[in-house]
C-alpha cells in the first residue's frame, strides 16, 4: 500500500490548528491558541502544509477535520473548508470526533485500567459538552450537554477515577471535589491528535458524504440579539 497522505483540521474551540501526516506519522502541524482567529488563519495554516506537501512530491489522499461538538462558527468555517478542499481535489472527507480526539493525548498519559476519561468543551455559562471514554477512547456515555452542579457525574466518581480535562474543566473544579476526581490541564483538541484516528478511518473507509455532511453541533446555534440602546427610546 502506498502511503497515504492526510490533511487534519481542527477549529472546535478558541484554538486553531492544521497538521499534515503520512500514514500514523506527523510531517507538520502548527497552531494558534489566540482566540477565534480561524477564517484569517486556517488558509494560511493549510497553505504551509500543502508547502510541506509539495518537498514529499506527494498528493493528498484526504482531510480530516474535527466534527464537534464546539463552537458553531469555528465547526462551519473548518468543515466548510475541509468541505471545499475535498470537492476540488476529489478525495474522501473524514469527521473525527472533538471530543473523542482530546481524549487521545491524556489517555496516552494516563492508562488506567479503572479510569473513565472526561473530555469538557466550554459551553454558557455552568454548561459543557462532554462524553465519557474508557481507556481504549471506546464510547461510554454518547455527547450530551451538562449543566454542572455538585452532584455532575456523582455515579461515576463513586466507583471509578475519572480524568476531567478540556476548556471546559476549570469550571468543574470547584464543584466536583470527590477523591476520584482527578483533572489535566491544558488539554485542547489539535489536528495532531487526530492522526492516528483518521488513520484508522481511512484504512476501513469510513468517509462522510461532502456534499451532505454537516458539524455536529449537539444543540441547536443560539443567536443573541444585542440590548437596545437607550439613545433614541
Amino acid at each position: 500500500m502506498n502511503p497515504v497522505f492526510i490533511l487534519h483540521i481542527e477549529t472546535s474551540t478558541t484554538v486553531c490548528s492544521v497538521a499534515l501526516s503520512r500514514d500514523k506519522d506527523c510531517l507538520f502541524n502548527i497552531r494558534n491558541d489566540e482566540g477565534l482567529n480561524h477564517a484569517a488563519l486556517l488558509s494560511r495554516f493549510i497553505e504551509k502544509a500543502f508547502t510541506e506537501l509539495r518537498r514529499h512530491a506527494a498528493n493528498l489522499d484526504a482531510v480530516a477535520v474535527s466534527a464537534g461538538p464546539g463552537s458553531y462558527t469555528g465547526l462551519r468555517i473548518g468543515v466548510s473548508t475541509a468541505k471545499g478542499l475535498c470537492y476540488g481535489l476529489n478525495i474522501p472527507l473524514i469527521a473525527i470526533d472533538t471530543l473523542a480526539l482530546m481524549c487521545v493525548p491524556v489517555i496516552r498519559l494516563h492508562p488506567s485500567e479503572q479510569a473513565l476519561f472526561c473530555p469538557m468543551i466550554d459551553a454558557r455559562r455552568m454548561e459543557v459538552y462532554t462524553a465519557l471514554y474508557d481507556k481504549q477512547g471506546a464510547l461510554v456515555r454518547s455527547p450530551w450537554a451538562e449543566i454542572l452542579t455538585e452532584s455532575s457525574f456523582a455515579d461515576c466518581l463513586a466507583s471509578k477515577r475519572v480524568y476531567f480535562f478540556g476548556n471546559g474543566s476549570d469550571k468543574s473544579r470547584p464543584l466536583l471535589s470527590a477523591p476520584n476526581a482527578c483533572f489535566v490541564e491544558a488539554v485542547d483538541p489539535l489536528a495532531e491528535n487526530m492522526i492516528e484516528l483518521a488513520w484508522e478511518h481511512f484504512r476501513q473507509k469510513n468517509f462522510v458524504d461532502t456534499a451532505y455532511y454537516e458539524p455536529f453541533y449537539l444543540k441547536e446555534f443560539q443567536a443573541t440579539t444585542p440590548r437596545q440602546s437607550k439613545v433614541g427610546l
